[in-house]
């Protein structure tokens, strides 16, 4: 029987992946990509981009497919079996990128490239070979001997404490659980009951987070909420199983990451994280968040003594403040988030989503076959003109063994094959909805609508580029900080009139959402934004102080504590360990780079601010941000981007204007 990591079909066979296959395909596809690299740098190749490209490209990029193809399984839907494939492969595999990385033979073509076609070469092979040379020098090609050996050993071992962070999370999350009976759920949404309902009458309350945040929101048992609370933020920590707790794993992955910052000459992690990015040093990221958190204090303040006073003296602890919250904003705006959740039920929702970006963007979108890894995933395709153009899957609702948060990922970019051949974007869009429950279509919050079209607008920036260079096409190469430019503009189009008509339809009438309902929401969307933006920056900054200064990941609790003491308005409680469970930064793309959010939502929101000055589908100005961002991904930098299709530098405004804070 053929493995189907082997195949080389234009999709994934994801259906027929099975542990046992994940260890003799990813072998044979490293030593062809090792042979690959060994044909490259030999002296007699040529230094031709072309050259170079054919026998490089064409097998690491099988070989990343294959390995992409088994980390997507072993995030969407882990078993004992996978994990422990895809951790006796991760070794191996961690070895060969960073062989490739610091190949010192390679790193001399790539620089004999330039020096011999330099300038000829299109503006996109410029981009590319300008972030090799950059990045080879990153990736330690400039090191040599007991230095070289030991960033190879930072990174093996790094990248096994990420993947062992990640476990832990997921294995806590799902390792909680507590049996509720009615009584105890009073107030709870009904929706949320008929989810948890066991055989016995029982309800199972977890942490996963469609079932955690309603309760956190509604339960009107304070001890309920206190429980819920103390073992959410308390995951992969001492205070659940040794075998989850995260804090050695934390001090570790910090320590190496300061390290290898050592070996490559710079002072600190954060400025290895900061080189390929828009923002130049640690400095200029914390007076950036610095300076937006003296402009939200206020409002915070001003959100916290407003909550105070309509609890009327009763305890805001942590664990009360969603309660009281939503409370809050039902008395101020006579609305509920379960009221507005009737409305939008998720295939009308997606229906919706669909037919704006094919209105925006000039494509149609239709449901496909393909193999997919569990039955509740779609399979979709773009076309413009009847032309293929991508093609992607949607993995909506939450269940056990799947990672929790949103995300987009790529099966495969765009990318013009040495043979001739186009081949064309695939992504996967992964959410973790509540899933369906008693027949009904599954129900969505006005969040998980813009979550969805959060996660699209990365699913655009890869699908509709034009650039046909592996490195720069979609989001390749784009820089970290500018790389949620397209998403959160996305979700500019969830508070628009016009397109919640589309979106929306009453579970049991089919009605779309009333228009006064709509304006008590617009009234209530920057309810609390001080509060929020402020959590924001207290993540940001903890992260970007963790790894400015070498040696205070010694003490991570007191990181975290002394940017709480400086930022926050609401301090957590002293058993919080946030930290413990930050994947983002411990075991995703964003160590010391979390600040890119508020940096691409500055960004984001000044591109939004064309679309209102010039109308939301105002064709041309559609086909601008198409031109000009979607479609050359990493080809020229972002700020070249932003302002060819603004017409000039970012201003910060639009931010402080959308959020209530102007």
């Amino acid at each position: 029987m053929t493995n189907p990591l082997l195949s080389t079909t234009a999709l994934p066979d994801f259906a027929a992946i099975q542990p046992e296959h994940v260890q003799p395909a990813i072998t044979e596809l490293l030593a062809a990509a090792q042979a690959a690299l060994d044909e490259a740098t030999k002296p007699e190749t040529p230094a031709d981009y072309d050259t170079l490209s054919r026998i490089l490209d064409t097998a690491t990029e099988h070989f990343g497919t294959a390995w992409g193809a088994v980390g997507h399984l072993n995030a969407v839907a882990d078993t004992p079996a996978l994990r422990e494939a895809y951790n006796a492969m991760l070794p191996a595999v961690t070895e060969f990128s960073t062989a490739m990385g610091a190949n010192e033979a390679l790193f001399a073509k790539y620089k004999a490239v330039v020096a011999a076609q330099g300038e000829s070469l299109s503006a996109p092979r410029q981009q590319l070979l300008k972030h090799a040379i950059r990045d080879f020098v990153l990736s330690g090609a400039e090191l040599q001997g007991e230095a070289r050996e030991r960033y190879a050993a930072i990174q093996e071992r790094s990248a096994e404490l990420q993947q062992q962070f990640s476990e832990h999370v997921l294995d806590a999350t799902d390792g909680w659980s507590y049996v509720a009976n009615a009584d105890e759920l009073a107030g709870v949404p009904q929706d949320v009951l008929d989810a948890t309902r066991l055989d016995d009458g029982g309800h199972k309350i977890t942490l996963h987070f469609p079932v955690y945040l309603p309760v956190m929101q509604y339960a009107e048992n304070r001890d309920l909420r206190e429980k819920l609370y103390r073992a959410y933020v308390t995951r992969a920590s001492e205070s659940g199983k040794p075998d989850w707790d995260n804090t050695a794993a934390m001090r570790e992955i910090v320590a190496l990451r300061q390290e290898e910052a050592k070996l490559l000459g710079y002072a600190s992690f954060a400025e290895v994280s900061l080189a390929p990015k828009m923002a130049s040093t640690p400095a200029e990221v914390t007076t950036f968040l610095s300076d937006l958190g003296k402009r939200a204090r206020p409002f915070a303040e001003k959100d916290l003594a407003e909550l105070r006073e309509f609890a009327k003296g009763q305890p805001l602890e942590s664990w009360d403040v969603s309660y009281w919250s939503e409370k809050l904003k039902e008395a101020r705006y006579a609305f509920s988030d379960q009221t507005v959740k009737q409305y939008f039920t998720a295939p009308k929702v997606v229906a919706g989503l669909f037919s704006i970006i094919e209105r925006l963007f000039n494509v149609s979108i239709s449901e496909a076959k393909a193999s997919v890894w569990h039955e509740t995933v779609k399979f979709y395709e773009l076309r413009r003109g009847g032309q293929l153009i991508a093609q992607f899957y949607l993995d909506l609702y939450a269940r056990t063994g799947k990672r929790p948060g949103a995300w987009m990922d790529q099966v495969r970019s765009r990318w013009l094959k040495p043979t001739g051949e186009q081949q064309t974007p695939v992504a996967q869009l992964v959410c973790n909805f509540a899933s369906p429950v008693g027949g009904k279509p599954a129900l969505l919050t006005h969040d998980d609508v813009i979550t969805l079209f959060h996660e699209f607008g990365h699913g655009l920036h890869h699908m509709l580029t034009q650039v046909n260079d592996l490195g720069v096409s979609g989001i390749s190469g784009v820089e970290w900080d500018a790389v949620e430019l397209p998403s959160q503009f996305m979700e500019n189009f969830c508070w628009e009139w016009d397109v919640l008509q589309q979106l929306s339809g009453h579970v049991e009438t089919g009605e779309p959402l009333p228009r006064e309902l709509f304006d008590k929401m617009t009234a209530a969307k920057n309810f609390q934004s001080g509060l929020m933006t402020l959590r924001q920056i207290e993540f940001a900054l903890f992260d970007m102080r963790l790894h400015a200064t070498p040696g205070v990941e010694a003490d991570v609790q007191k990181v975290i504590d002394d940017v709480r003491a400086e930022v926050a308005v609401l301090i957590p409680p002293a058993f919080n360990r946030f930290q413990h469970s930050f994947s983002h930064i411990f075991a995703g793309g964003y160590a010391a780079g979390y600040y890119s959010y508020k940096w691409a939502e500055l960004l984001s929101a000044d591109a939004w601010s064309a679309f209102e000055e010039e109308g939301v589908f105002n064709p041309a100005t559609g086909k601008r941000f198409l031109n000009e961002v979607l479609e050359q991904g990493g080809a020229r930098d972002a700020i070249a981007n932003f302002k060819a299709f603004r017409g000039r530098e970012p201003k910060i405004d639009a931010l402080l204007r959308h959020q209530g804070m102007a």
